[in-house]
Formats: C-alpha cells, structure tokens, sequence
C-alpha cells in the first residue's frame, strides 16, 4: 500500500525541511521503498540534499502534481512531498479540484499530513485550519520541533490539541540539532549519512558524534510511527 506525506505546516523556518530530510534519511536507513518531491524551486532542500532521491515538482501546475498520485500508484512506496512555506493555497486548490481523498480512499492509498510547528500562536492556528479543511478524510502527525521552541504549553492547553487527538493524529518530538553542526550540513550540502560517516565532510568528531546521537534519537521517534504510517503494510 503507498501513502502520500505531504511535510508541512505552511510558516516559514519552523524545520520542516529538516523533517523532510530526516524521513528521507529514514526510508534510506530502514529500506523503506519511497520517492521524494520538492515543491521549492528556489533552494529545495531535497533536491540539493537527496538529489539521487528527489524530483521537483510544481503544485501550481496540475499536470506537474498529478505526479505525486502517478507516482503512488506505480509502485508500492511511500511518497515524500516537502512543501516550501507558503504553498498551502495550490496544494489546497490541486486536492480540491481531483477531489484528491476522495480518489486516495477509492485507491486504497492513505495521505498523511506532517504538521511541524514551534511554540509560537501561528502554527496552532494553521493546524486547527488542517484538520477543519480535511477532517478524517486524512492522517495527521503533529511534529513538536524542539530545535525551535522549548515551551509547548500552549499547544498543549490548545483546541487545536484536543481536536487532533480526538480525530487520532500522531504527536512526535524532532529533536534539537546542535545550531553549529546544522550549520555545517548545510553549508557542506551534505546528506545526513554523509555528515555521520565521511570525515571528509567538514565536520569533526565531535559534530559527527552529535549528528548521530540526534538521528538516533530522531529515529527512535519514527519508529513509533512505522508500523501506521511508515512500513509497508504486509499481505
């Protein structure tokens, strides 16, 4: 069975790139069949990061986004769509016009959406416009990104928090990266992989070190999810 995980939250620099990396990391580690889409056409992190992995992909462009339910349909997989901030509006409108749960429930294919926020008001108030605008047509997982906020307590005590947890989403924590060691990832446009293993990759022991523990740790919040959401579901 393939799943479409469209890796949102819509604000800007809440990390959801960095999710997107990470689950990509996660199907490679765990071999996991997947494909990955970029929706920035300025500086995709996918695409410059799991270049091997990924494909643009424009949401404006039906034809172009058909691809993602071409994609899940050709083979068994899971279809990783990274979604640069502000592309809310042409996803809604490409899912509204093909009645695109609608189409996934007739095709058996489950979409889950990975809402990451920080502690901040906006993201609490994008995911509650979620959940109304799809209701239990999807799956939904809450992704508390530590590495942008410590103090969760109004999600926490959030409508928007009991209403996710009444229509059965998934909570997890990504945990907070070390700002230096993120910096030299990025700044060497290195994978994840690449950064744990390859001394040749600018970052030294000690950051190789932190990298893992913090995938590890990452990962460890994953597992929870596969059987649901990430694992192929076996005959």
């Amino acid at each position: 069975m393939s799943k479409i995980h469209f890796i949102g939250g819509e604000k800007g620099g809440v990390g959801k790139s960095v999710l997107a990396r990470v689950l990509a990391q996660y199907h490679i580690d765990r071999d996991l069949p997947f494909a990955a889409f970029d929706t920035d056409r300025s500086h995709g992190a996918l695409l410059r990061f799991y270049a091997d992995y990924s494909n643009p992909i424009l949401l404006e462009d039906a034809e172009s986004a058909d691809r993602l339910m071409e994609s899940a349909l050709e083979t068994e997989r899971n279809v990783l769509v990274d979604l640069a901030a502000q592309t809310s509006a042409p996803l809604h409108r490409w899912i509204d016009q093909a009645d695109l749960l609608e189409l996934a429930s007739e095709e058996d294919i489950p979409i889950v959406f990975w809402h990451v926020i920080d502690d901040g008001a906006d993201g609490i108030a994008l995911l509650d416009n979620l959940l109304d605008r799809y209701g239990n047509g999807a799956a939904y997982v809450v992704v508390r990104n530590q590495g942008r906020g410590k103090n969760f307590s109004a999600y926490e005590a959030s409508e928007a928090r009991a209403k996710a947890e009444e229509m059965g989403a998934y909570q997890i924590d990504l945990p907070e990266l070390h700002a230096g060691s993120m910096r030299k990832i990025d700044h060497g446009g290195i994978s994840l992989w690449a950064a744990i293993h390859n001394k040749e990759s600018g970052l030294g022991l000690m950051d190789r070190q932190r990298v893992k523990v913090w995938i590890k740790r990452a990962y460890q919040q994953l597992d929870t999810l596969n059987e649901a959401l990430l694992a192929p579901a076996e005959d």
